[in-house]
């Protein structure tokens, strides 16, 4: 095969160079394509190669019109529009591949240069992650491959040499790329994130379907990363990272509390911290939410430079806008608080609302305990020891896998299936709580996490992604209460994960690959996590407060965009001069012609005579002096005496023009530098 294409006529080599780098641009863009624009730029590639190896001519422009006309309507039915980034991106790729249709000529092949450029820049519309930059980079090493390649003379020159030169190229650019990452205007981001789709995997809803989900897929993407002050290591059953509160029941789904009491009734937060803080720093994912987590819970709000932050009276802290960017704030906690009304109040009667004819068994299941705890049953601790006591002793286990509930998901956990995971087993637990005439309520967020050894991270996945409940006590106010700890104590504290059923795929993987060390598989996702990190917080991460911090670090007192824009301009001032001085200095230091021209040229300076800065050695000899040429010759008998001079500064010039062969020219110019030094120039004054 490589023979083949070593045969192959320069055009057809470069065509298909250039179309397999197009496709390894357009190639991470498949899952955020629609199929048919895949499927549509994937045929035009590969029939645009089969014509470069076979020498066909290729289609006629009205046959590209036409393509193009079906992909506009395509793409215009799919995305209701033509605008934004998903249908944007969508007619780039189309325009791409449709336009190497078109490659006739060398300006029809700089468009799909350049084009390709900017698709490869929509990758990051998408994904700004450490693989698709390392992608990318690789992309762009082709692509100006490609380029350099175009601009060579005619023959065929090897790719490995364009490579070589375009490798050059970008470690030459790389330090200016570098200055301008670090001092170049941050502006907001032009990408954003695609909505999420939570239903059927691990993570964070703002509402939450009851037994609407048969089977439950672990999602180990990277929800949240945490850095405790002075390397702190926590126990893992105080990790509770609150997320939205839902308090609102419609016998379905679990939505947050919209109150219809009017606003001075309301519940407040009434947060009282107890005990020292505990100050760390979190890494937000982008999730198109505004939820921005905390620790249970922060009575400031974190610092996040352009944006606003509330709190709500159920302690969520909630953005102005989504977080659909990397997000890094610092946070101070406190893990042992006190939250909401001492005295019960009427805003509490929210959490005690249940739709008419909703679990009727559970609701009769509260009034056998009621009855066995007799005068107990009017207090709530006791009321709460006693679900949790049934949930350990009942036989009830935590599952990824319980199958689809019906109608009343609480009655069917409670006395017939008596599994399921954490939204099961707290939405029952709630429901209990409430017929038990307990304000409850559920409280999702992440639980747990693990800690990277390598670079001493918390990291917190989708599937560390949990349900919990509040109860409300009478002097204490709300009460965090696990049910799933009794049910599963190993999903609180030590925190043993349940593992997803291995598919066949992952089974097959797994007979295969049995004998690898699955602790060296640990450390190797440590060692990937702890630098996929790294380039979060000093990339991605680099936000314009930063960049103002470092320009104060290096003595700016108050540095804003104008600050920026002159050490810009400054460095781009300082460098464009230092580089024009090296390359005066490099051109003279390597070229002995010059410097033995200017060794004449001083001679002439020393004598007094005026020389052009420019002038030939031809110009040269021409103004040396012919005053005093009668007497000179009486003492040395030649009409000239400086002959030997202007014969010297011809040969200097004829050997300027001549075509020798470098070590002739080596030769020539030790011969003209002896002479030089035998000669005798004009005193000064002459």
């Amino acid at each position: 095969m490589f023979q083949r294409l070593a045969t192959l006529p320069r055009d057809a080599r470069d065509t298909l160079f250039l179309l397999a780098v197009i496709a390894w641009v357009v190639l991470p863009q498949v899952g955020n394509l629609p199929l048919w624009c895949s499927l549509v730029a994937a045929c035009i590639l590969v029939w645009r190669g089969s014509l470069a190896l076979q020498s066909k001519p290729l289609p006629s422009r009205w046959w590209v019109l036409a393509v193009l006309v079906a992909t506009l309507a395509a793409t215009y039915t799919t995305h209701r529009t033509l605008l934004g980034r998903d249908a944007g991106v969508t007619l780039v790729v189309l325009l791409l591949a449709l336009k190497t249709l078109e490659l006739r000529a060398k300006r029809d092949a700089f468009v799909v240069f350049f084009l390709s450029f900017f698709t490869m820049l929509t990758n990051f519309f998408f994904s700004q992650s450490l693989l698709t930059a390392a992608a990318m980079l690789l992309a762009l090493l082709g692509l100006l491959t490609a380029l350099v390649n175009a601009h060579m003379p005619v023959g065929k020159p090897p790719l490995l040499l364009a490579a070589k030169t375009a490798g050059w190229m970008t470690l030459l650019g790389a330090p200016v790329m570098a200055v301008l990452f670090v001092l170049f205007p941050r502006l907001a981001p032009l990408w954003g994130v695609p909505s999420d789709a939570l239903s059927g995997r691990s993570g964070l809803s703002s509402s939450m379907q009851v037994g609407q989900i048969a089977k439950l897929a672990l999602d180990e993407t990277i929800a949240l990363r945490v850095k405790f002050e002075n390397n702190f290591n926590p126990p893992q059953n105080i990790l509770y990272i609150r997320g939205p509160v839902l308090s609102s029941f419609d016998g379905k789904s679990w939505q947050p509390l919209e109150s219809r009491l009017p606003q001075r009734m309301r519940l407040a937060a009434d947060l009282i911290p107890q005990g020292p803080p505990l100050r760390y720093e979190v890494t937000l994912e982008p999730n198109n939410r505004p939820w921005v987590f905390v620790l249970d819970a922060a009575l400031e709000a974190p610092g996040i430079p352009g944006i606003r932050l509330s709190m709500t009276p159920d302690l969520l802290w909630l953005a102005d806008r989504p977080i659909t960017d990397l997000t890094r704030y610092q946070v101070s906690s406190f893990t042992s608080f006190k939250h909401g009304p001492e005295r019960f109040q009427p805003g509490l009667q929210d959490f005690l609302n249940l739709p008419p004819g909703s679990n009727p068994r559970t609701v009769q299941l509260a009034s056998q305990i009621r009855t066995e705890l007799g005068a107990l049953a009017s207090n709530t601790p006791a009321l709460v020891a006693h679900a949790l006591n049934r949930l350990k002793t009942g036989g009830y286990s935590y599952t990824l896998e319980p199958g689809l509930y019906g109608q009343h998901t609480a009655d069917e956990f409670w006395f017939d299936r008596k599994e399921g995971f954490c939204e099961h087993i707290a939405s029952s637990f709630v429901i209990l709580m409430r017929a038990l005439d307990v304000p409850a309520r559920i409280v999702t967020g992440y639980q747990g996490g693990e800690r990277n050894g390598v670079d001493g991270y918390w990291v917190l996945r989708q599937s560390d992604a949990h349900a919990w409940a509040e109860v409300w006590t009478a002097g204490q106010g709300w009460v965090r209460v696990d049910p799933t700890g009794a049910v599963s104590p190993g999903r609180v504290g030590a925190f043993t994960r349940l593992q997803a059923p291995q598919g066949v795929l992952a089974g097959a993987f797994s007979g295969v690959f049995g004998n690898i060390n699955v602790g060296a598989l640990a450390n190797l996702r440590a060692a990937w996590e702890a630098v996929n990190n790294s380039w979060n917080q000093w990339v991605l991460s680099y936000s314009q407060a930063k960049q103002l911090n470092l320009l104060k670090d290096i003595g700016f007192e108050t540095p804003g965009w104008e600050t920026l824009a002159q050490l810009l301009l400054g460095l781009l001032i300082g460098t464009s001069t230092l580089g024009a001085l090296w390359s005066w200095w490099d051109k003279h230091r390597h070229d002995p012609w010059l410097r033995l021209w200017r060794k004449a040229q001083s001679q002439f300076h020393k004598a007094g005579i005026a020389v052009p800065a420019q002038a030939p050695p031809r110009t040269m000899a021409a103004l040396l002096p012919t005053l005093g040429i009668a007497q000179a010759s009486l003492q040395t008998g030649t009409a000239d005496p400086w002959l030997a001079n202007r014969q010297w500064l011809l040969a200097l010039e004829n050997l300027r023009y001549a075509a020798l062969p470098a070590a002739a020219t080596g030769a020539a110019l030790q011969q003209l530098k002896k002479r030089f030094n035998q000669l005798t120039w004009p005193a000064p004054g002459r």
